[in-house]
């Protein structure tokens, strides 16, 4: 089993930033992905990054070059960078982790919200 505790939610203005992290604990030593993901209301919950265990990372369109998601070096956090935010931001985000050991797990994290005033 995995949990996750999610923080650096809050409000920000526009063109501000705000770094979000996600700690796992419990059974991390099969983590093979860590990534973010948020949902606003009457939206579907997208992708806004992840990272591998081995360092590759992806970003959604709409945030490259403005968010960065890093790992830390026991590979058990994971941190997201958002800089230069915009109003369309505002979304519950959400860590997910996965795991490999025989069958691929999926976990969540509760929700942290981040509220980006124009």
């Amino acid at each position: 089993q995995v949990q996750l505790v999610e923080s650096g939610g809050g409000l920000v203005q526009a063109g501000g930033s705000l770094r979000l992290s996600c700690a796992a604990s419990g059974s991390t030593f099969a983590i093979v992905a860590m990534g973010w993901y948020r949902q606003a209301p009457g939206k579907q919950r997208e992708l806004v990054a992840s990272i591998t265990s081995g360092g590759s990372t992806n970003y959604a369109d709409s945030v490259k070059g403005r968010f960065t998601i890093s790992i830390d070096n026991a590979k058990t956090t994971v941190y997201l960078q958002m800089n230069s935010l915009k109003p369309e931001d505002t979304a519950v985000y959400f860590c997910n982790v996965e795991l490999y050991r025989t069958y691929v797990e999926r976990y969540w994290g509760q929700g942290t919200q981040v509220t980006v005033s124009s």
